[in-house]
């Protein structure tokens, strides 16, 4: 793959030798996807988790631009289970000698996806796992790295919860998530770890007291795909799907999560991409397929999977934010073809790649059998309110943009003699 040492290494459209594809990457525009991001990260669609108003919202949004475009656009409704609910701001609080220390929620400690749900404060002392104290009826602080274990001795022996250590992004955020393994009987809440150590060093010397609440419930929903055929789908050629879900983990009770780069970014890059490619001459049989529930375990993707023609090439963008070195490339099914004429696209745009995991919608169709490739450019941010659109970089949405105009449109060239 090549290996360009960033985004601004774009070669410049004009000095691409195929007139006609130099002219299609001349109609991707910048400010197009800057205001698409905008739009979408914008407080009313309230971080765009699947089932609610704001999701809804959204997917009629992007329909209505796909719409514009000339498109033949589906609204798909699917079941969705198990979706972690936030429903208030979790507290925790903890005291000694009469002075209470009161965390941040998202900042200091988190809500474990395995909770059980809380929803009211308890207050109840703490013991440590590495005693081997009596902790019925006492909030358990868990040794570093063996949370799974601590909730099973809580669970036997009938402690109100477990705090474990807890890391944070280089930023000092936890990030959110609403799709994890199954719960547990006891509540959980993971503590930055210098709290939880601080945490440990206190109760070696003094009693601790702990209040904290967990209001994180399992929901079902329904999400709504956005399936779009473009209007040049009649001229035969190779069936292409362009594909990027748009939900958003949501935001918090109190706190906003914006959700630009993930995957805002990406849905503005292929609605871009579709936008240039519903112009282009060559024959093509081209679909965009904006996903929800994503963030949810990819229902939205496993949900439209079968019924994809088993003949179609998928192109997946999850994240075109901040492209730094490369741009991660994963390739699944019987795709070698596919890559090999992205891998020739993004030597035409100037585009670095490498091999890199994309644990996105792509997987879905590539267990389908579809020959799938998932790309990602970096999300700063990533599932935290400092995701917001301002570290969207232009550049990147421009790589993203065009390696996907140039890729459908090699795609389409008649094969050589």
């Amino acid at each position: 793959m090549s290996s360009s040492p960033s985004a601004r290494s774009l070669v410049p459209p004009d000095a691409i030798e195929i007139p006609e594809l130099a002219a299609a990457l001349e109609q991707v525009s910048a400010q197009r996807m800057l205001t698409c991001v905008a739009e979408l990260a914008a407080d009313g669609y309230a971080g765009r988790r699947v089932g609610t108003p704001g999701g809804r919202a959204a997917a009629a949004w992007l329909a209505e631009q796909l719409r514009e475009l000339g498109a033949e656009v589906e609204l798909v409704p699917f079941p969705v289970v198990s979706v972690r609910e936030l429903y208030d701001t979790p507290i925790l609080q903890w005291s000694t000698d009469g002075r209470v220390r009161r965390l941040e929620h998202r900042r200091d400690f988190v809500e474990h996806l395995a909770s059980a749900e809380l929803p009211r404060p308890r207050i109840a002392s703490l013991a440590s796992d590495a005693d081997g104290a009596n902790v019925r009826g006492r909030w358990l602080l868990a040794e570093a790295g063996d949370w799974a274990r601590a909730c099973t001795r809580a669970e036997a022996e009938s402690a109100v919860g477990v705090l474990m250590a807890r890391g944070t992004d280089a930023e000092g955020w936890m990030p959110k998530m609403i799709a994890g393994p199954p719960s547990r009987a006891v509540p959980i809440l993971g503590v930055r770890a210098d709290l939880h150590q601080h945490m440990a060093d206190t109760l070696a010397t003094t009693p601790v007291q702990v209040t904290a609440s967990v209001p994180l419930r399992q929901i079902g929903a329904e999400g709504l795909n956005v399936h779009a055929r473009l209007p040049n789908a009649g001229r035969g050629g190779p069936r292409v799907l362009l594909s990027a879900h748009f939900d958003g983990v949501g935001d918090d009770p109190s706190r906003r999560l914006p959700a630009a780069a993930d995957n805002a970014s990406g849905v503005a890059a292929v609605l871009e991409a579709a936008r240039v490619l519903a112009a282009v001459t060559a024959p093509v049989d081209l679909a965009v397929a904006f996903l929800d529930a994503e963030e949810a375990g990819a229902w939205g993707a496993a949900h439209h999977a079968p019924h994809v023609p088993p003949d179609t090439l998928v192109i997946n963008l999850d994240g075109a934010a901040q492209l730094h070195q490369a741009a991660s490339v994963e390739a699944g099914g019987p795709a070698h073809g596919l890559l090999a004429t992205l891998d020739q696209a993004a030597r035409l745009t100037g585009v670095p790649l490498r091999a890199g995991a994309m644990a996105s919608d792509n997987r879905r169709y590539a267990a389908a059998g579809l020959a799938a490739i998932g790309v990602g450019m970096g999300m700063p941010g990533y599932q935290t309110p400092a995701e917001t659109p301002e570290r969207v970089e232009p550049d990147t949405l421009l790589a993203a943009a065009r390696l996907l105009v140039a890729t459908v449109w090699l795609l389409a060239q008649p094969p050589q003699a």
